[in-house]
């Protein structure tokens, strides 16, 4: 398996640790229930992004760019870890930001996430809902090629095949803590949105050989088009690999039944998940992603949807920063 190779710039604390959940275990009587805490990744707060990152600052730099650019919505969880990789690295970073969530108070587009991008240096150029990004993102680096800046573009999310890798390399962090615990029936689920985690994770234990069932949650679209985002990112996480065979369509699951109304938008599923969390475990899930991918999984444990002897590990990709933008979803969806 090809991965080594890749140039990186080091970015996260690894390994992320893997903890039993022992307290929310015995409030839904579920079985042996844990959590890999990528929110510990140590980058602006911690996440997934920082695996990602790695490769992808690290391409960035190996071609001689002197800015990132990249794009997500409002409250990114992406963009922030952008920024301080970028603050790292010596690069500069511009980032679009969507507006997805509309009549939110004035909180949301100017708190969380958006106010450690500009404390990271960003420099934010805020777009309506519907605009079509990857061609935004084009515009924008052309602007700045023409003058006289050598921008590199990141994707949502980070989510290509390149830094899908970062999920990869997960898979194997998972592989040797699964060994050292005795967890001998890995069962992984988590939110999935710009496709990357999922399609890392599934790229990485088809690789392996390890035939672990990974169960994505989707924060925004429809199940079999997200699905269909998925399984086309892996394959081509697998060939960047020089891995085959193919990737089975089937082994491709992401639920759509938590995202609610619409991407970011509170649901009182996500609200109990998260305050359920944070008082029996004392760890932080965030709104938009997280939030929703634990609601889900907490549906599957009290409808006994895992078998008994399944490890279930929540893969926890960060996001925290968002909850301070969140405040009056909290106090209103009570």
């Amino acid at each position: 398996m090809n991965i080594d190779g890749y140039p990186r710039f080091k970015l996260g604390h690894w390994p992320t640790p893997l903890e039993p959940m022992n307290r929310l275990r015995q409030t839904l009587k579920a079985p042996a229930l844990f959590i890999k805490r990528d929110d510990c990744s140590g980058l602006a707060t911690g996440g997934s992004k920082a695996r990602k990152l790695e490769f992808l600052i690290g391409d960035a730099l190996t071609r001689g760019a002197d800015t990132v650019v990249t794009h997500g919505a409002v409250q990114s969880n992406h963009v922030r870890q952008t920024a301080a990789a970028a603050a790292l690295a010596g690069l500069r970073c511009e980032a679009l930001l969507e507006a997805r969530v509309d009549a939110a108070p004035h909180e949301y587009a100017s708190s969380g996430n958006v106010f450690l991008d500009r404390l990271l240096g960003a420099t934010l150029h805020e777009v309506p809902g519907g605009t079509v990004m990857d061609e935004a993102l084009e515009q924008l680096a052309a602007r700045l090629r023409r003058d006289g800046r050598k921008p590199y573009i990141i994707p949502g999310g980070g989510s290509n095949a390149l830094g899908s890798l970062g999920y990869v390399e997960c898979v194997r962090e998972l592989q040797r803590q699964c060994a050292e615990m005795g967890l001998k029936r890995p069962h992984l689920v988590h939110a999935t949105g710009s496709a990357g985690t999922q399609a890392g994770l599934l790229a990485g234990i088809h690789a392996l050989g390890l035939g672990w069932p990974v169960t994505g949650f989707s924060v925004r679209a429809p199940r079999h088009a997200q699905e269909s985002k998925v399984h086309a990112l892996a394959l081509l996480v697998l060939d960047q690999l020089g891995v085959g065979p193919d990737l089975a369509r089937e082994k491709v699951v992401a639920d759509d039944g938590f995202v609610g109304a619409g991407y970011g938008l509170p649901t009182p599923a996500m609200l109990e998940a998260v305050r359920l969390l944070a008082r029996t475990e004392g760890v932080l899930m965030d709104p938009v992603y997280t939030g929703k991918g634990m609601a889900g999984m907490i549906s599957m444990l009290r409808a006994k949807t895992f078998d008994s002897d399944e490890d279930v590990i929540f893969v926890h990709t960060g996001g925290s920063a968002a909850l301070f933008a969140y405040r009056w979803a909290f106090e209103e969806l009570t």
